[in-house]
């Protein structure tokens, strides 16, 4: 049998008996209109519109279409409506369980259905990165000759996941995640519409709120514990959703966490505090805090690396590397697995020896140049690569380190109001010692001195 896990009969199924299918499924959108967020990819003129036939240039040139975002942003739902548009029979594969043998059964069916009924098919293919190279080659004849339109998703970057010669032939679209504003109008359509809950129940301000933050910007996450918790209501006949019921349902508390006031900077506070103070069991504390509560993963991995300087700096000068690849790991992976990179940087800035040494020299080195202690470049420290420079005495006497041994010139580098000024004064802590042990060495053969 021809794998198809959205077949029409299974569409007639749950339009003639809706309650048989999660609250996710019913709520599915079947007009490109009723698709919530991903603005971007439906204002007029757009390729998803012009892929379901919309606008004068009736549908887009690549046939193909890959769909690129986090859980929860519509992959599947686009895809859906996309077939529905189109009016294509729509058949859906996940990488995870199918094979080659199951993609040539779709292409074989689809060639089969395009010849005796001409009706094209949209094979839609979740989680298109866990195919291997080989996997995704067997897609190619089928994309190439356009026997079938894929919709293939992905949570993963596919300019590492995807083979080329398929990425050429389709068109990739980019998901972002679901704001609370987009979360908020399709929770209340889930409420009252008659293919969702029809107004059986109500949801209180703080339950709300609490399904907003535990969503984390997906969509089918909110609507299965929406589901959950109206449940659990009609259960105890109440026709209210309260945030106690919530909790129960989905067994996580209600942290208080408001990512756009107090809360957001004084946990965000917190965080750093602990970790400069090396607290690393209270660190992973607050920054549980602010995962559980949804906060936005690369604003922490920022706080993260402004910590590894102004806290840690030389005293291990492996703390801000260390926390930019916490970043850019963040930036590629996102939520959930992102919390494991932001629980080892914090680990280890957390455990990480500690100095302020390079947060105070900056400090007043500034302080220094906004009282006006510039002063003018020395001459033999000014450029002298141009026609005339010789003539106003630029780069004259000034002495190539690399010539005199040791590397260090015995020369004037600051002007003459800071000549002499200690900005850096570094700490004996981790790594740091070793700067301390040479510093001073250092301004003394700068000086003329041994």
């Amino acid at each position: 049998m021809e794998p198809d896990l959205f077949t029409a009969a299974a569409e007639e199924r749950q339009e003639k008996d809706p309650s048989s299918s999660p609250l996710a499924v019913r709520m599915r959108p079947r007009v490109v209109d009723e698709v919530v967020g991903q603005r971007h990819l439906l204002k007029p003129g757009s390729p998803l519109r012009r892929l379901v036939g919309e606008g004068n240039g009736g549908p887009a040139g690549a046939s193909s279409v890959i769909l690129w975002g986090p859980p929860g942003t519509g992959k599947t739902t686009l895809a859906y409506v996309v077939s529905r548009a189109t009016n294509k029979r729509f058949v859906e594969l996940s990488a995870i369980t199918a094979g080659v043998k199951e993609v040539r059964t779709v292409i074989d069916g689809a060639r089969r259905a395009s010849g005796g009924y001409g009706k094209e098919t949209v094979l839609f293919l979740d989680e298109i990165h866990r195919f291997s190279k080989a996997q995704q080659d067997s897609l190619l004849p089928a994309v190439e000759n356009r026997w079938v339109t894929l919709v293939a998703a992905t949570t993963e970057n596919p300019y590492f996941s995807v083979i080329s010669p398929l990425l050429s032939r389709s068109l990739l679209l980019t998901l972002e995640p679901l704001d609370d504003d987009d979360l908020r109008g399709l929770l209340r359509r889930a409420l009252t519409e008659e293919r969702g809950l029809g107004g059986a129940v109500t949801l209180s301000g703080g339950a709300e709120a609490h399904l907003l933050r535990i969503a984390g910007g997906d969509a089918r996450r909110a609507l299965t514990a929406l589901e959950a918790a109206a449940g659990a209501a009609l259960d105890k006949g109440e026709e209210e959703i309260s945030l106690g019921t919530v909790e129960e349902t989905v067994d996580r508390a209600a942290v208080a966490y408001d990512r756009d006031g107090d809360q957001h900077y004084d946990v965000a506070s917190a965080l750093i505090k602990s970790i400069r103070g090396s607290d690393v069991d209270a660190a992973l504390h607050y920054l549980a805090r602010m995962i559980d509560a949804g906060e936005d993963p690369r604003f922490i991995a920022r706080r993260l690396m402004i910590s590894a300087s102004e806290d840690i700096g030389l005293a291990d000068p492996t703390a801000l590397p260390l926390a930019v690849a916490a970043a850019q790991a963040v930036a590629m992976i996102g939520f959930p697995e992102a919390a494991l990179t932001l629980s080892h940087a914090t680990i280890a800035l957390a455990l990480a020896p500690k100095s302020n040494a390079a947060t105070t020299a900056i400090g007043a080195a500034l302080d220094d140049v906004r009282k006006g202690l510039a002063g003018a470049v020395p001459a033999h420290l000014r450029d002298g690569h141009y026609k005339g420079a010789a003539k106003l005495g630029h780069a004259q006497g000034y002495v190539y380190p690399h010539d005199v041994p040791g590397a260090i010139a015995a020369q004037q580098y600051a002007p003459d109001g800071v000549r002499g000024k200690r900005y850096y004064e570094p700490t004996r802590y981790g790594a740091e010692a070793r700067y301390a042990d040479v510093v001073d060495k250092v301004r003394e053969r700068l000086r003329g001195g041994g």
